[in-house]
């Protein structure tokens, strides 16, 4: 019996030495193709580096061609004027600063007229239009200041 029990105890230690030989060498094979991988990926970066180069090679090639064609090339302009002048599309005018002025004193007038007095509607129709003579006084000095520059 005690036979028995030593030549399950050597069998089970050897059988456990020949799996881990054997993941051995399956991590080995798998680092191994791996590497494989990786180094056929570089080879195909490198090709494709090599191609880019190429590329830019014959544009460079065909643009200095170009450029000799071109200076080979001689071109005459000649401009005729018949007497008609075309005119300049009219350029949009905007909104004045008088205008602006108005729209914005009306909008920050209503605002605190509704926000300050007790009657909202009054508050605003009263700010509103208050806002809206001082904004337009503001925008009219700009507008002159504006004319004398120009």
């Amino acid at each position: 019996m005690k036979a028995l029990y030593i030549f399950i105890a050597a069998l089970s230690i050897i059988s456990c030495q020949n799996q881990s030989k054997e993941e051995l060498n399956k991590a080995k094979q798998a680092s191994i193709d791996s590497m494989k991988v990786e180094i056929n990926k570089q080879r195909i970066i490198d090709s494709m580096k090599v191609e880019m180069a190429a590329l830019e090679e014959q544009k460079e090639v065909q643009q200095k061609e170009a450029e000799q064609r071109a200076a080979q090339q001689k071109v005459v302009v000649v401009h005729q004027n018949d007497g008609t002048a075309t005119a300049a599309p009219a350029k949009k005018k905007g909104w004045s600063a008088t205008a602006k002025g108005a729209v914005i004193g009306a909008g920050v007038g209503a605002a605190t007229g509704a926000i300050v007095s007790k009657k909202k509607g009054e508050g605003a129709i009263i700010g509103g239009l208050a806002g809206a003579a001082l904004g337009t006084g503001t925008g009219a000095v700009i507008d002159e200041n504006n004319k004398k520059k120009e």
